[in-house]
């Protein structure tokens, strides 16, 4: 094992050298403002794969006082900054993986000593001139090593949450975790920069606070860290420009992570991409699952298929495409003290399975590879009616395709009845249950709910990706116990057609109306070719 004080700059050169680097060192400029104030201890959480360990490299090549990197640093962002100079080298860095130290111990204790017995070993290597007054008490060294050097210490963890994930249920070996690090980071004037990574917030476990002093910034609450992780939609562009990928299926694969920042009184909203599935793609050319190289819809299964009021329903209107309102003030950001759905659905956050849109509080499934997660574990579990409507989606996007309006209207009765969980009394219901029918248009549809038009809202809109022109769109007004044709005259007396005068493909015109008599759908559906003059086909009522 390498040592864990000043640690170098390999890895960081290595992510320099990557077929794809994207620049994130402004990182450093946030981190610069902490040292030494109040703000020095910093806890970044986000899924795997989003950059954490990447950035805790760059920090380590960018503080580390036994290196010389401006030759690193000197063409990126950060050299611009005016605190660039100022901290660059500067550093004593400690540097610690804990699921590193967690894989070659048996328990929490013994990782704990582990840990400490390799830093103190690394102390005295360093320093051995230094006389050190109890060689056995870690918080001694450091405080005798910083009385010498008068340089404190930049003290990077990463996966600093692992144990909570592997110890799950053991509350008295997660204290013990916690108040060793609450004694060796808090109130310790050694200590320039305590900057913890994971993929859990880390505000409460339970009553116990012992890291209080740490500001989070987390999935729901990002602050001014939201750009540093994952990819914003500008480098995404950039990336497709590079590669000749196409950026409008990049998006509808790997966007959909909404975050937040408030500068001054400016709201800063982000659509950050996952960054491992973004350069698989770039790099392979395949638009494709990659989230499950990393991640196991097993995880995912067993926290959907738990027992809690109105979870299941939750999940199936947001495969649906539909936002779901949350709580996450409950959460007690572990992996097994749930309340309620709410709790398990902020976890779901925190993981990557759903993104946080913070001004409505609501929640959604983030974008199509996610989406297939949830289709993969559903399949294994008792929720036939879901599978079996997603199945079915093929068929009736075919029959739309078709202009079949019998076949589409007995294919939405078919999905109502198996999504019966689904409370149907209004046309938002009646959306969802539409949208989740359709469920396969997405593979060659941008969907747009309520979309916006110049005399009103258009229920939903089926928008042909740049690679699928060959598609039809199309134009859905929904109406509940009125008629299928009031629906579609809707569409014409109010123009919803206007909206789309840019796209020159074929468009379909759906009207859908539930009769809740009969509790049946019907369906008229006309083509409208270029230039919006609509034609009606053969009735099939």
């Amino acid at each position: 094992m390498g040592s864990y004080l000043n640690p170098g700059n390999f890895s960081f050169r290595g992510s320099l050298r990557s077929k794809i680097y994207i620049d994130k060192s402004k990182l450093i400029a946030r981190t610069n403002e902490a040292l030494c104030t109040e703000q020095k201890y910093i806890c970044v959480s986000r899924p795997r794969r989003f950059g954490k360990s990447m950035a805790a490299n760059m920090l380590a090549a960018y503080y580390d006082r036994s290196e010389h990197t401006n030759e690193l640093f000197e063409n990126l962002k950060i050299s611009k900054d005016q605190s660039y100079r100022e901290n660059l080298n500067r550093y004593d860095v400690i540097k610690i993986n804990i699921q590193e130290f967690l894989s070659m111990t048996g328990t929490v204790e013994e990782m704990l000593e582990m840990l400490k017995n390799y830093l103190i070993s690394d102390f005295k290597e360093a320093y051995p001139k230094i006389l050190l007054r109890d060689e056995k008490n870690l918080i001694q060294v450091m405080k005798d090593v910083f009385s010498y050097t008068k340089c404190p210490f930049v003290i990077l963890i990463d996966e600093w949450d692992c144990l909570f994930r592997e110890y799950k249920q053991d509350k008295e070996e997660q204290k013990k975790y916690l108040d060793f690090l609450c004694a060796w980071l808090k109130d310790k004037d050694y200590v320039a920069l305590a900057y913890m990574t994971g993929i859990l917030p880390i505000k409460k476990y339970g009553s116990h606070s012992a890291l209080n002093m740490f500001t989070e910034y987390s999935m729901t609450n990002p602050r001014e860290m939201a750009e540093y992780f994952g990819f914003t939609e500008e480098e995404v562009k950039v990336l497709c420009k590079k590669f000749k990928r196409n950026f409008e299926e990049t998006r509808a694969w790997y966007d959909g992570y909404e975050l937040v920042a408030i500068a001054g009184e400016d709201k800063i909203c982000y659509s950050i991409y996952s960054p491992k599935s973004v350069v698989d793609a770039m790099l392979s050319g395949v638009f494709d699952n990659y989230w499950n190289q990393t991640e196991t819809y097993e995880a995912l299964k067993s926290y959907i298929k738990l027992n809690f009021d109105g979870l299941k329903d939750a999940v199936v209107r947001m495969l649906a495409g539909d936002k779901v309102q949350i709580n996450t003030g409950t959460f007690s950001n572990d992996m097994t003290s749930f309340q309620g759905k709410d709790d398990v659905l902020t976890l779901l956050i925190h993981l990557g399975y759903l993104s946080y849109h913070w001004p409505d509080k609501t929640v959604t499934i983030p974008n199509k590879e996610v989406s297939q997660e949830y289709i993969n574990a559903i399949s294994t579990m008792d929720w036939s009616e879901v599978t079996a409507s997603v199945e079915d989606s093929r068929k009736l996007l075919e029959a739309l395709w078709n202009m079949d309006e019998r076949a589409v209207a007995e294919g939405i009765d078919k999905a109502h009845k198996e999504i019966s969980i689904l409370q149907y009394n209004n046309e938002n219901a009646l959306s969802c249950t539409i949208n989740l029918a359709f469920y396969f248009a997405r593979e060659y549809y941008t969907i747009v709910r309520e979309l916006p038009t110049g005399k009103g809202f258009a229920d939903v809109c089926f928008i042909p990706r740049e690679i699928h022109l060959d598609k039809p769109a199309v134009l859905i007004e929904l109406k509940w116990d009125k008629s299928a044709a009031g629906a579609l005259s809707q569409i014409k007396e109010k123009q919803y057609t206007d909206t789309l005068k840019q796209y020159q493909g074929n468009l379909l015109l759906v009207g859908i109306n539930y009769d809740k008599i009969t509790k049946e759908h019907t369906c008229v559906i006309e083509k409208a070719y270029k230039g919006y003059c609509s034609l009606p086909c053969q009735s099939l009522r």
